[in-house]
């Protein structure tokens, strides 16, 4: 008895090839649109839209539509854009960690050089 789902009668070709890949291409959209975010090249605003408007697509709409290939096509859209909206969040935080952290260390400093007393 084997373990893999069975292939339903109306997956398409193009739905299949796009399922099988569908992570891949999800994380190399969402890093390019991460990149453009996080160096100033979009508006944080855009992807905050364009993440809302992607997962009410794929909730509201792509879930119900008989085409596999149209569902694997919105779940990659709302999947990249919500990396999209992930990763430069993080990368402000990453940041604002970095900040706290050197300014704990160079007031520990300063204590260390002021109760030197030689």
């Amino acid at each position: 008895m084997t373990t893999s789902p069975a292939i339903e009668s109306h997956e398409s070709g193009r739905g299949l090839w796009l399922r099988a890949r569908r992570l891949r291409l999800a994380l190399l959209i969402g890093l390019i649109e991460s990149l453009l975010v996080v160096l100033g090249g979009l508006g944080w605003f855009w992807v905050l839209a364009l993440a809302a408007a992607a997962v009410a697509l794929y909730v509201f709409l792509a879930r119900s539509v008989g085409y596999h290939a149209v569902r694997e096509v919105a779940w990659i859209a709302a999947a990249s854009q919500l990396i999209a909206v992930i990763v430069p969040v993080l990368w402000e935080v990453a940041k604002l960690l970095a900040i706290v952290l050197l300014v704990v260390m160079a007031a520990a400093l300063l204590v260390m050089l002021l109760m030197d007393r030689r």
